[in-house]
């Protein structure tokens, strides 16, 4: 069995809540790390493929993220604000990758084609333009605000910490790139 999980009177597998688990990585223990690591993978890695459009960049930046999330979760005060921390570790990853990069992708079609995930997914098969092809086609700071505002819930102000973008940039990102989206998706229908 896993270290930090028991089992109920009934069998059943249960897990410690995630601020128990937050509290013992930051004390050093490495299971409790394990265990977060399993618990937020699949949302790290969905963030990154939302911000990215690429799925292998966004499972090496998923590990970035987590081998900086080990390094520093020793200064995490709040074990309940582990879910946001990891979010602005992603978000800082994703970022310096950006500024790296700096390659923009631009509003060629064929520009796009060749950003995009190559693998089918099940809306593309289904016809028409998926959301990710849709949000590759964003400036990369566009794309940064888009998704934490609509896709994780963020609030701008929230959004302009986790970024370090002013306030105002952040809602001007917000509306245009929600309007770009919405005329990308009228134009695939």
């Amino acid at each position: 069995m896993t270290p930090g999980r028991t089992r109920d009177l009934r069998g059943r597998l249960e897990e410690p809540p995630e601020e128990i688990v937050v509290a013992r990585a930051v004390s050093g223990d490495d299971g409790a790390f394990a265990e977060l690591v399993r618990r937020r993978q699949k949302w790290v890695r969905d963030l990154l493929r939302r911000l990215c459009g690429d799925h292998a960049l966004a499972d090496d930046l998923a590990q970035k993220v987590f081998v900086r999330a080990w390094r520093g979760i020793g200064a995490l005060r709040d074990p309940g604000a582990f879910g946001g921390w990891l979010k602005r570790v992603a978000v800082s990853a994703w970022l310096s990758e950006a500024r790296r990069a700096a390659a923009p992708i631009d509003d060629d079609e064929g520009a796009l084609l060749a950003a995009a995930d190559p693998a089918p997914s099940p809306q593309r098969v289904a016809g028409g333009i998926d959301l990710e092809r849709a949000l590759a086609r964003l400036a990369p700071a566009e794309r940064l605000c888009v998704v934490l505002a609509h896709g994780e819930g963020m609030t701008h102000a929230e959004i302009a910490e986790a970024a370090h973008l002013p306030l105002g940039t952040v809602k001007s990102h917000v509306l245009r790139g929600t309007e770009k989206l919405k005329r990308i998706c009228a134009r695939a229908d």
